[in-house]
């Protein structure tokens, strides 16, 4: 897009020019991040000095598309809860099925959530999705904040208009909706509940800015760990602080690692004693088996026209990995002999995120390697997915007081609450061999106006 590229090389001229290419402004904004609590680890949560930028075009299709794809995500939902047969599709375990039929008191399985999205041009495809809100909401606008007055940018703001695309105060809103559904009146005390590493020894950085948001708009709020909750007498509790509504950042299947159905969290939980957001019935949409259910058209048939549509233009042909045969642009397929035949254009996705199971990229994996890969998929639930192409843009990273522009991967995730999209964060990365790059975490997002 001949606007965005002029734009970039504009803001990267910016760059080279005095006062700017000595990086003093760089040094005080690295700063700046730090005294905010803008870090990952040690470092700040982003490696580069532009700004991800996104045009006014862009970012409306953005919305329209995901919002009416979240549209349908909810009525898979809905339909896989009154189902057995699309449970079972699903791949849930034991004990996340159990909690998937615990009615959570409000409607919606997922009050938060975002989609994994490469965005190009006026190309678009969502590859992923996620019933949660993981790093990006407080990150992503304490950064937009920060980056917005940083004089490169105001500089550049000269020729080009930005727009900040922050959500934190949709975030909050629809808690506090989810809540008042729940059939609770008055104003309530805010766990935000998080696994902490074992070496671990305070709260994650996001966190704390998300607090001390809540408590800015009068609300009390604690960062929690499952390990400090107490249910007793009917009040779930950390100590002397009793909690009226869960912003739940941890998933089932690493709970049950530690913790069984007896926690206090899930006892609370079942007796609709406190309100837990995001419900364990979002669980369903965590499984990557939610585009296999999407792009079955047995299923999307009676399906709104608009929804039909994004799936069939936005989202990748996707199978839960099985010895069976499957439709692959109206042709039945022996699954398991397509996967070991069409290599290059397919990625082999666990279908839940987890440490111990890693993706392959065909494109990436040599023939043996590949059919290793598949023999593990069938033992673990995997599902195969069309590769989409991603998306790259150059970026001046800084890293040990220099810059260098370098070509990153950027995923763009636009954030649901409720089902209607509220702003977006970008995170970026460089690309290696291995997978291991500490060039990696958010950009600011701005949305591009018309000049």
């Amino acid at each position: 897009m001949a606007q965005l590229g002029e734009a970039i090389a504009r803001y990267h001229k910016i760059l080279e020019s005095d006062p700017y290419k000595d990086l003093e402004w760089a040094n005080a904004l690295q700063e700046q991040m730090k005294a905010r609590h803008l870090i990952t680890g040690t470092r700040p949560v982003t490696p580069v000095l532009r700004p991800h930028l996104i045009t006014k075009r862009q970012y409306a299709n953005l919305v329209k598309a995901a919002e009416s794809l979240f549209g349908a995500i909810r009525r898979i939902e809905k339909m896989a809860l009154g189902t057995p047969q699309l449970l079972s599709r699903m791949q849930l375990l034991p004990a996340e099925k159990m909690l998937a039929g615990v009615d959570p008191g409000y409607s919606f399985a997922s009050v938060t959530s975002l989609l994994d999205t490469n965005l190009h041009n006026g190309s678009m495809r969502f590859v992923d999705y996620n019933a949660e809100t993981p790093l990006g909401v407080a990150f992503g606008e304490a950064l937009d904040n920060l980056f917005y007055d940083a004089p490169p940018v105001k500089e550049f703001r000269k020729k080009y208009p930005l727009t900040k695309v922050g959500g934190t105060r949709y975030l909050l809103t629809a808690l506090l909706k989810a809540y008042k559904e729940f059939g609770k009146t008055e104003q309530p005390n805010i766990a935000i509940v998080e696994f902490r590493q074992p070496f671990q020894t305070a709260e994650s950085p996001e966190f704390l800015v998300l607090a001390d948001y809540f408590r800015s708009e009068g609300y009390n709020t604690e960062v929690v760990s499952p390990d400090q909750l107490e249910y007793r007498n009917g009040v779930l509790r950390k100590g002397d602080f009793r909690i009226d509504l869960v912003y739940r950042r941890v998933k089932v299947h690493e709970f049950l690692v530690r913790f069984d159905l007896s926690h206090p969290l899930m006892r609370a939980y079942r007796d609709h004693a406190v309100c837990v957001v995001n419900s364990f019935r979002s669980e369903l949409g965590q499984k990557k088996a939610m585009f296999d259910l999407l792009t079955d058209e047995t299923i999307t048939a009676s399906f709104p026209a608009a929804e039909r549509k994004v799936i069939r233009e936005f989202i990748p042909w996707t199978r839960v990995v099985a010895a069976t045969n499957a439709t692959y642009q109206d042709q039945t397929v022996d699954l398991p002999d397509f996967i070991l035949k069409n290599r290059t254009k397919l990625v082999l996705r666990p279908n839940d995120d987890s440490a111990d199971n890693h993706a392959f990229r065909g494109s990436e994996t040599d023939e043996a390697s590949w059919e290793k890969a598949l023999k593990q998929a069938m033992r673990t639930p995997y599902v195969v997915q069309e590769e989409t192409e991603p998306t790259r843009f150059p970026f001046p990273v800084y890293q040990y007081g220099s810059m260098s522009i370098r070509d990153l991967r950027v995923d763009v995730h636009p954030h649901s609450f409720l089902g209607k999209v509220q702003g977006c964060s970008s995170y970026i990365r460089a690309e290696t061999p291995s997978g291991f790059t500490t060039i990696a975490g958010l950009a600011p997002t701005f949305i591009l106006d018309a000049k």
